[in-house]
């Protein structure tokens, strides 16, 4: 009895060690699995983090090393620049959200031919975001060329040198209509090549331009596209960097100097808010502002002008569209009184942006500017504590017919 009783006891103590060995093992098993856990969420957390902006997929730095391993040739960025750019064309937005320069240097020979059969050279990455801000969806073509001061030929992308999948030209396509749907934000990537002797060229000049194109309505008419147009400049080095920074700070309007970054612009006089309106038949003309600016063309576009240093008169009007047809902003023609109007000069429509298929149309509103180019002696000596007066009109459709029956409108700018 006293043999049994013992064995009892024995069997008791046992499962009371093991209950208690089991519990704490589980603790350990426990605490193990939970500190996996967490390790394995901060890692997925570190890996779904980039410091680069723009692309929920890949990264600059993953794309860059495609590039490398699938040309088989040597990459290093020479230069860089994450500050967004974002521009706003009636609720869709297109937003440059950064750039790389990548010297890309002895890579393979069937990568050749759109870097000019020279195996070194250089790519600009850049880094594209658009997102659809109305209800309505819309289609968009991302042709987003880049030129850039004395270039020979637009630059355009480059399917091979990263993914597919990463390209904006690839998911914006004419596979998917160039669809874009009311909310939809899609980014992707557009490889520039440029063989060794276009990239000295290139960063001689030191910066180059991308022009946006606009959103339409219907993917097959192109009188279907809306907003206004856009030239976004991507600065090569750190001296470029900050002329564009002074410049963007500075707010000049966009006419085709500063448009594509012919020269030096420095603000002389501005004014802005004027809002003074007056009707031109069925067209109402608001002054918005003006600008004067002093001008130095850059030796690329010194040729076309006939003085080293000279005055831009810039002025922004927006206009109201009464009439049931177009009105061409191209077909828009100024003239500017000076000197109590005893001068006057003509506006420069070859210092504009407008080409044949700008128009406002019928019931809109679109900006307009207006550029006029002065001698600079004459302006410091003669005009520029004289009033200051200017013409416009009449309006005119797509054919160049005057629609407002030689109506003009004049504004006292000072």
């Amino acid at each position: 009895m006293r043999k049994g009783i013992m064995l009892f006891l024995v069997l008791i103590f046992s499962v009371f060690i093991t209950a208690a060995c089991g519990s704490d093992q589980k603790e350990e098993d426990d605490s193990a699995k939970a500190e996996k856990q967490e390790k394995e969420a901060d890692e997925k957390e570190e890996n779904n983090t980039t410091e680069e902006p723009g692309n929920t997929k890949g990264s600059f730095s993953e794309l860059i090393s495609y590039m490398e391993e699938s040309t088989e040739g040597t990459a290093s960025v020479m230069y860089e620049n994450n500050e967004p750019q974002t521009h706003d064309m009636e609720g869709i937005s297109f937003t440059v959200d950064g750039y790389k320069l990548v010297e890309l240097k002895d890579f393979h020979q069937d990568y050749a031919i759109p870097f000019d059969d020279q195996t070194n050279g250089g790519v600009i990455l850049a880094s594209y975001t658009l997102k659809n801000d109305t209800d309505k969806d819309v289609h968009y073509m991302p042709n987003l060329y880049m030129t850039y001061t004395g270039a020979d030929k637009d630059i355009n992308n480059y399917r091979s040198l990263i993914p597919e999948d990463q390209q904006i030209p690839v998911l914006l396509s004419p596979e998917n209509d160039y669809l874009l749907e009311a909310g939809e934000e899609v980014s992707g990537y557009y490889t520039y090549p440029f063989g060794e002797d276009l990239l000295k060229d290139v960063l001689e000049v030191g910066s180059v331009e991308i022009e946006i194109p606009l959103p339409q309505t219907d993917k097959e008419d192109y009188g279907t596209a809306f907003g206004e147009e856009k030239m976004f400049s991507f600065p090569l080095n750190d001296e470029n960097k900050k002329k564009f920074d002074k410049e963007a700070s500075q707010g000049f309007y966009e006419d085709l100097v500063t448009a594509e970054n012919m020269g030096d612009k420095e603000m002389l006089e501005s004014k802005e808010d004027i809002e003074k309106s007056k009707d031109i038949g069925k067209a109402t003309v608001i002054l918005d502002g003006y600008q004067i600016t002093n001008f130095v063309p850059n030796e690329e576009e010194a040729a076309r002008f006939q003085s080293d240093e000279m005055v831009l008169l810039t002025t922004k009007f927006t206009i109201d569209n009464g009439y049931d047809e177009d009105i061409s902003k191209s077909s828009i023609s100024s003239t500017l009184y000076l000197n109590n109007g005893k001068q006057r000069a003509l506006n420069e429509g070859m210092l504009l942006r407008y080409g044949n298929d700008e128009v406002i149309s019928p019931n809109d509103s679109g900006d307009l500017l207006q550029v006029f180019l002065l001698d600079k002696e004459q302006y410091e000596k003669i005009w520029k504590d004289k009033s200051f007066e200017m013409e416009i009109g009449p309006m005119r459709n797509t054919d160049g017919k005057d629609i407002s029956k030689g109506k003009e409108a004049k504004f006292k700018l000072k």
